[in-house]
């Protein structure tokens, strides 16, 4: 049993009839006009605007009871809202009215010999689970990207960002209310209680896809327990790899951005790999400048002899995602070994080289088997909003369906749909 304020509420009975509704929502939003679910996300949009005062009150209170708790100042930084951030989460969705509609697009059509027209085309996924932890952005994210694919979303944040999330969600069924669409095509679980988690992740035949936006705890539990299909990436340890033949000023500005512009997001660099050819008059610089920045640096043996103040990695550090001003240095031998590391120690996140090689970077390209592979750019750009895709639910590293950012796109299947002329098969 779950705790809702006084009442005493069943999990599975709360998700059962989350779920109902959701499926009915969303029947209605698969077959609603793109203008439509256009003019709710504008809706939204605007009242996020209009209500950008109670946000941030709602957001100030989450922020002083997880800064109460002891919490990191990663994890603080993923919880804080501003005036910036909320303009972004307004102007996301009005991005996502831009795109192209991701419903009902003819993906292929081709004839066959016999005269039957063949085409696939795009639909909803249906209704889709979301279970994060801090980030209260995520809430408009995910239902935006959903309404606008077509689909109902079940929403369940954390308990740290419960206050913020649950208004934002609230927003966004008004958005729905005002195009007289169903505002239960988005609902936040109103509950924090892990029995919800689990009554989501055995929701068979109600829910068509969990994603999991959070921790490693959190992720590890949902693709362990689900049921029902998951889009997740475990952990976004994301390499910048400089070789012989790099720019020496791309170098420095990319890699400090990396790591240190935001280091409380998956896309963030969390192991450097340097070639050995340039590692004796570049590292010393490129370290210079993260230590500035405030950042530490754990370095294998050779990157630890041509910088002595770092301090000496272990073996774990490269399998850590630090989400911290903390970065894991390793000096190599060559192309072959930089990609051999990232094979071993990666999560087919994102990794970047900075070369002036093309052939260099079209091998890594090739070789490096991760979900976004770069050339020259800040890993940071590791975002749905920075492909423009409008906004994401998270980056996808797993082969099946979507891989990399999940944007509206990604949250479509799709049909065939055969046309003939009274052709009948021998």
């Amino acid at each position: 049993m779950s705790q809702l304020g006084n009442e005493q509420i069943n999990a599975n009975a709360l998700i059962d009839t989350m779920v109902k509704r959701s499926r009915v929502a969303q029947s209605s939003l698969g077959k609603s006009d793109f203008i439509a679910r256009c003019a709710a996300l504008q809706a939204a949009a605007a009242t996020i605007r209009a209500q950008s005062t109670a946000i941030l009150d709602a957001n100030e209170q989450d922020v002083a009871r997880a800064n109460a708790n002891g919490v990191s100042h990663a994890f603080i930084d993923r919880l804080t809202l501003d005036e910036t951030r909320i303009e972004s989460m307004a102007t996301g969705l009005e991005t996502m009215i831009k795109l192209p509609d991701p419903v009902g697009a003819e993906l292929a059509r081709w004839q066959q010999p016999n005269g039957l027209d063949i085409a696939r085309i795009s639909t909803p996924l249906g209704v889709i689970g979301i279970i994060y932890e801090s980030r209260p952005n995520v809430t408009i994210d995910a239902a935006g990207l959903c309404i606008i694919a077509g689909n109902a979303a079940i929403l369940r944040g954390g308990s740290d960002s419960q206050l913020t999330a649950s208004l934002l969600a609230t927003i966004m069924g008004d958005g729905l209310e005002t195009v007289d669409l169903p505002r239960d095509g988005v609902q936040m679980v109103p509950t924090t209680d892990r029995e919800a988690v689990g009554a989501m992740l055995s929701a068979v035949g109600g829910i068509d896809v969990v994603i999991p936006r959070g921790g490693r705890s959190l992720v590890e539990r949902v693709q362990t327990e689900a049921r029902v299909p998951v889009f997740a990436h475990l952990e976004g340890i994301c390499h910048i790899y400089i070789h012989k033949d790099a720019d020496p000023e791309k170098a420095r500005k990319i890699t400090l951005n990396a790591k240190m512009r935001r280091t409380g997001i998956c896309g963030a660099a969390e192991t450097l790999l340097i070639d050995k050819s340039v590692a004796g008059n570049l590292l010393e610089i490129i370290v210079a400048d993260l230590t500035e920045a405030g950042c530490a640096l754990r370095g294998d043996v050779a990157a630890v002899s041509l910088v002595p103040k770092m301090t000496a990695a272990k073996e774990v550090d490269w399998y850590t995602e630090y989400l911290d001003s903390i970065l894991s240095v390793r000096v190599v031998d060559d192309l072959d070994m930089a990609i051999a590391h990232i094979g071993k120690y990666g999560s087919s996140h994102t990794e970047s080289i900075i070369t002036e090689s093309h052939h260099a970077a079209e091998r890594f390209f090739a070789e490096v088997d991760s979900a976004i592979v770069m050339h020259n750019v800040s890993t940071q750009f590791a975002d749905g909003g920075e492909f423009g895709m409008g906004a994401e639910i998270g980056i996808a590293t797993g082969r099946l369906h979507a891989r990399g950012p999940v944007g509206a796109a990604q949250l479509t299947s799709f049909k065939y749909v055969v046309r003939g002329n009274g052709q009948t098969r021998k």
